[in-house]
């Protein structure tokens, strides 16, 4: 079996990287905790996680060249642009420091709970809303100060620290300051400028880099993993520009590409202000869809289980009271429900704009007869007749149009704003 790092496509530097840091908070353990030679000698039963489990906990430590704990420290921010991998490389690193060998070797219990997300001593905070927020951030950081039930690590997964806000950054930053024996905090975020990650966040944490993997390396995995036909999985590597996730989205799915095929044809259809506008409308309209599909059964799954919980249908003494008082909670699920729609309608039309911005790419690199790969190989020859019309000026004002729609509508523009601005600018050229 493959060890914790093996979907981590095209990482080399990076695994290595982690590989020597989850050996060395191995080692700290080891050092920290294994008895007097005399006492292993006399006791050749001796249980080192049991030892470990029952033991005072140990500080992670980072210190010089040659120490246990030089490739070690206690926070950790991954960084890359969308799909490169940095939650997956996040958790394959909690793996492998919940790793029984220390190795992340893939096969032991620690390595398999962990990534399957059922490890007690490693927490996930994946945004299902625009921001995570100081109540969540403050309840997690007093959980992480708790001794690790396995007796390795406590291991706290931020997805998205970008949409931290203000108040839980620092509520974060003082766990970050002050950290708990044996907690480790791994962060994910685009980049490390202070508009993604605080500056004071950013300067107790050690930064790893991962870069957008190229399109064979997404293809292999594809083969590999997923068992895909090597024709369909270079054909979806490069139109999902790098992005495993959607490059498995795309060969899996019928409706995501037909989808795709809808957004590539939006330049067809750009010929006066009335079909850009009706281009714009369709193209919000196919997000929100898209959207409310996605999250109706969460949806209706958790005002069941919260209606139940509060006593719906209940005929016994107390039941109408309890009714009475359940207004205030399920406004507050249904605000929670709301947040999560949006950020799935922005994430979905967001998918859409990378599909157009992938075309106006290959225009540019059409007029410019830039020896490069398509991006969508099956849109090719239209890209190729835009870019002869356009000419090189017209694709690239085109291509910065679509990129400046994405800017503002993470921004929180309007998305219907920003997308009708834009279907305007890609009609004028």
């Amino acid at each position: 079996m493959p060890d914790v790092f093996a979907d981590l496509v095209g990482q080399d530097e990076a695994v290595d990287t982690l590989r020597r840091a989850a050996a060395s908070a191995a080692a700290v353990l080891r050092t920290a905790h294994l008895p007097a030679p005399a006492v292993a000698a006399a006791d050749p039963e001796y249980d080192e996680l049991a030892a470990l489990a029952d033991d005072d906990p140990a500080p992670v430590t980072a210190g010089p060249a040659g120490d246990p704990g030089a490739g070690m420290t206690h926070a950790w921010i991954f960084t890359g642009p969308p799909g490169s991998g940095r939650s997956v490389a996040a958790r394959a690193f909690a793996a492998a420091l919940q790793c029984g060998h220390g190795t992340g070797c893939g096969t032991c219990p620690g390595c398999h709970t962990t990534l399957t997300g059922t490890h007690a001593d490693v927490r996930l905070v994946a945004p299902e809303g625009l921001s995570i927020g100081v109540g969540e951030m403050r309840a997690l950081v007093l959980r992480a100060a708790s001794t690790p039930s396995g007796g390795r690590w406590q291991v706290v997964i931020i997805e998205d620290a970008d949409r931290l806000t203000e108040a839980a950054g620092n509520a974060l930053l003082k766990a970050i300051e002050e950290p708990p024996p044996r907690t480790v905090f791994l962060l994910c975020a685009p980049s490390t400028h202070p508009d993604d990650v605080s500056v004071t966040i950013r300067s107790r944490c050690r930064v790893v880099p991962l870069r957008q993997p190229s399109a064979a390396a997404v293809a292999e995995v594809l083969v590999r993993r997923d068992g895909i036909t090597p024709d369909v999985a270079r054909w979806v590597a490069a139109a999902a520009q790098g992005h495993v996730g959607r490059a498995r989205r795309l060969a899996a799915d019928p409706q995501a590409r037909g989808r795709r095929d809808a957004v590539l044809a939006v330049p067809r259809r750009l010929t006066g202000v009335g079909t850009a506008l009706d281009a714009a409308s369709a193209l919000i309209g196919a997000a929100e869809a898209e959207a409310e599909a996605a999250v109706a059964e969460t949806d209706a799954a958790e005002r069941a289980a919260l209606q139940t919980a509060l006593g719906a249908g209940g005929t016994g003494r107390g039941a109408a009271g309890a009714t009475r008082g359940s207004a205030g909670q399920l406004k507050d699920l249904e605000k929670r429900q709301k947040s999560r729609a949006t950020r799935a309608q922005r994430d979905a039309l967001d998918r859409a704009l990378v599909d157009l911005a992938g075309f106006y790419r290959d225009a540019l690199t059409s007029a410019l007869r830039a020896p490069v790969a398509p991006v969508h190989t099956d849109t090719a020859a239209l890209a190729e007749a835009g870019g002869q019309k356009w000419a090189p000026e017209g694709a690239l004002r085109r291509l910065e149009a679509v990129l400046a729609c994405r800017a503002a509508i993470e921004a929180n523009v309007k998305p219907r704003i920003a997308v009708e601005a834009m279907m305007l600018s890609l009609w004028r050229g």
